[in-house]
């Protein structure tokens, strides 16, 4: 069986939602198709029926922050149009197979996250499958939204004005002298310093 073989969902709303083209585009990215691409389409999809709003988007109205990084994230990207080159998506590492979808015009975010029985649903749909992985990748394309997935309504412990940044706003760091864009710089006594030169880094020099 192909890994690029798209199931038909159980449910009339998963049959409309769960477009061909979207998995297929993911599956583009990978050169297969695998369960957390699924599984991020799914999200992907689900979130704009929760928040009422048609995706893939066109303009930066919604900003989805990914829990994991890896073939979940691209899937999440392909359903709802938000990207890190768009600057519409950031990565909180917590390990998770989860996202949360913020409205910026409304100002409210769902966040959604596999069932706790999602993967023994996938096993009971797909009992032909060989193998768990290729369950799993039949069974998630044939639940419906309702059983394979959770979802919460959620306030954000941060700014989305500030994620948002400010678009054309360049400053030199006063320290290292380095560009900072979006206003990502920090102020202090009076100058402008970036985030290594604050003291907030994920790198430091080694000597040569």
């Amino acid at each position: 069986m192909s890994a690029f073989a798209i199931r038909q969902p159980l449910s009339a709303v998963s049959s409309k939602k769960v477009a061909d083209k979207l998995l297929r585009a993911t599956a583009a990215l990978h050169k297969h198709l695998c369960p957390r691409q699924v599984l991020g389409v799914r999200m992907g999809v689900y979130a704009g029926r929760l928040l009422g709003i048609d995706l893939p988007q066109q303009d930066k109205r919604l900003i989805a922050f990914v829990e994991t990084d890896g073939c979940f994230t691209d899937g999440v990207m392909v359903a709802t149009g938000c990207s890190l080159g768009h600057r519409t998506m950031r990565l909180i590492d917590y390990g998770k197979v989860a996202v949360t979808v913020a409205d910026t015009k409304v100002n409210r975010a769902v966040r959604i996250w596999p069932s706790a029985g999602s993967r023994q649903l996938a096993a009971q749909c797909a009992p032909d499958a060989p193998n768990r992985w290729q369950a799993q990748l039949d069974g998630y394309q044939r639940i419906s939204d309702e059983e394979l997935l959770a979802h919460a309504w959620v306030d954000l412990e941060l700014s989305l004005s500030a994620i948002v940044g400010k678009k054309g706003v360049r400053v030199n760091c006063d320290i290292c002298g380095e560009e900072v864009l979006n206003g990502r710089e920090h102020a202090s006594a009076g100058r402008s310093i970036c985030s290594h030169c604050d003291g907030q880094s994920y790198y430091r020099p080694v000597a040569k």
